[in-house]
């Protein structure tokens, strides 16, 4: 069951959070205080990612239009285009550990310079940076775009993803992807914001969500549902992902809400700790056993 009230409450509380937040980074005064701001929302940002999450699964919200107009809010903070994510969530979903998803071994006919070069841009923050710019992208110029995923080697998945965005309403994409951008503006205007304070508090979130984007994945086995893992967290972090680190649980089953994933743990499952597993990553990826 859908908790709905609850989930109504955390996107109000998060984003409301998350408003304050850039609000703070912006007109403080001392680095500190920036600082302390862009580490606080790094976490709650993930709150709210967390929660679009469950959007594009369809269990943020029982009825199916509040279900995309909260996953439409939620996105912005991101920020992205809801159905862009929605899209490309859903093929990973297909793709789990796959030769395209395979980024932490080098295979036989692989680049090792190209996966390396992959898996350092993913751990300091990257990955993240490319969803501006590929909502960006969809908005103005969406053929090239395409042209663009297309040209790049296999195993950068640019084409794979791709896939998925070429099933949905092109059209709807790009207007969800400029709304983002329009919501970006609004917020930056009423919140009086500051560069700085902004690209702090965002680079910060950068790197935090990148960090756990492939410790849920990393190593474990090449197989597409049992091909993450259930990390260990303490649990503050936990409640404050949502059980976004009970990933083998999700991916077992996409359409179960994230109140419940911890009923689903199986006693038999590894649970290795996130901060191990991360801390592994920055020895970069292996060669394909």
């Amino acid at each position: 069951m859908i908790p709905t009230r609850l989930n109504l409450a955390l996107v109000a509380g998060s984003t409301s959070g998350c408003a304050a937040l850039l609000w703070g980074a912006s007109h403080a005064e001392r680095a500190w205080q920036i600082a302390l701001c862009a580490v606080a929302f790094s976490f709650l940002n993930n709150t709210v990612f967390s929660l679009t999450h469950e959007a594009v699964h369809g269990v943020l919200h029982p009825d199916p239009t509040l279900n995309r107009w909260l996953g439409r809010w939620t996105s912005a903070f991101f920020p992205t285009g809801f159905g862009l994510q929605r899209a490309l969530h859903l093929g990973h979903h297909r793709r789990n550990r796959s030769a395209v998803e395979r980024f932490d071994y080098i295979g036989p006919d692989e680049s090792a310079v190209m996966k390396v070069v992959q898996w350092y841009g993913l751990l300091l923050g990257f990955f993240w940076v490319l969803s501006p710019i590929t909502n960006a992208a969809l908005a103005i110029a969406p053929g090239w775009l395409e042209r663009a995923a297309n040209r790049l080697a296999a195993q950068t998945s640019g084409p794979a993803m791709m896939e998925g965005v070429e099933e949905a309403d092109r059209r709807l994409l790009r207007w969800e992807s400029a709304g983002m951008f329009a919501v970006q503006g609004l917020l930056f205007w009423a919140l009086d914001g500051s560069w700085t304070g902004w690209a702090t508090c965002y680079g910060a979130f950068a790197l935090n969500w990148c960090s756990l984007q492939y410790a849920d994945h990393a190593w474990s086995p090449l197989d597409v549902k049992e091909g993450a893992w259930n990390l260990r967290v303490s649990p503050p972090v936990q409640w404050l992902f949502l059980n976004y680190h009970l990933h083998l649980v999700h991916h077992r089953h996409p359409k179960l809400p994230w109140i419940h994933l911890p009923e689903h743990v199986r006693p038999d499952d590894p649970r290795p700790s996130f901060l191990a597993i991360y801390a592994r990553m920055w020895l970069g990826p292996r060669r394909l056993p």
